[in-house]
């Protein structure tokens, strides 16, 4: 009997997640979704964003993260690549959100999908981002695979803005969330969560918005060497080269993991 348990723990044996590590959690800003999500947003894993237009609130459930990675500067540093969004981030907003504008970097529509893709799995490998969010139309399940891959090995933040249509393919995102609105509020349906049941739940990003503008105006705006005003939208045309600067001046920062 003793042998048979010995040969069921002993070392040989392969125990299916033992050698996984704990996946990172960091809180989102809101509690009612930190609650939907396990206690926040899966880091260093992909999760999808789900929209059927874009401008319905879905940057906005970004923005407490990016500010709490803002005011750990020192502890957790790197840039925060934007990949090809719709519309160039406006700064005196993303500023009263309490996020540092002088660490994004925006990344432009390149004219092929295939190089929004590869712009953003360079984004994650360089090592010197520390949260990757891109709008992203098509991708396969070996090409998510692949970023999952990398934003684990990297530990980075990646968020991917997907149209509504895209729900329909498989994928290995830990996280999977259609974003909308309804009525004054803005609806959240967690589709798929590791370890969770579907959901769904509704927030007033407006509030919270308004909100944190009060606060950081009675803090104070950034100091200027943090607001980043002159060198804000830092901007790349998407080719072969155009992030290997990225990885570079992560290195010479002391950004890159």
């Amino acid at each position: 009997m003793s042998a048979g348990l010995e040969a069921l723990t002993g070392p040989h044996l392969w125990r299916g997640r033992a050698g996984c590590s704990a996946q990172s959690v960091r809180v989102t800003g809101f509690d009612a979704l930190d609650r939907a999500l396990g206690g926040g947003w899966p880091w260093g894993a992909v999760v999808e964003i789900f929209v059927e237009r874009y401008g319905c609130g879905e940057l906005s459930l970004l923005m407490p993260a990016l500010a709490a990675l803002s005011a750990a500067d020192e502890a957790e540093p790197g840039f925060f690549v934007f990949v090809a969004p719709p519309w160039i981030p406006y700064p005196p907003a993303l500023i009263r959100r309490g996020v540092d504008v002088g660490r994004i970097l925006v990344v432009e529509r390149p004219a092929a999908e295939d190089e929004t893709l590869w712009a953003t799995e360079q984004a994650v490998r360089s090592g010197a981002s520390a949260a990757v969010l891109a709008w992203l139309g098509s991708a396969n399940d070996t090409e998510l695979r692949r970023l999952q891959l990398s934003a684990e090995e990297r530990g980075c933040g990646l968020m991917l803005f997907r149209p509504e249509r895209a729900l329909r393919q498989r994928s290995p995102a830990a996280l999977r969330l259609k974003v909308s609105v309804e009525r004054n509020a803005t609806r959240v349906d967690v589709v798929k969560r590791r370890g969770g049941a579907p959901q769904s739940l509704r927030l007033d990003l407006f509030s919270y918005a308004s909100q944190t503008a009060r606060s950081a105006s009675r803090r104070g705006s950034m100091p200027a060497g943090r607001c980043g005003a002159s060198s804000f939208p830092q901007r790349a045309a998407v080719d072969r080269s155009a992030l290997a600067w990225v990885g570079a001046a992560g290195r010479r920062s002391g950004r890159c993991t």
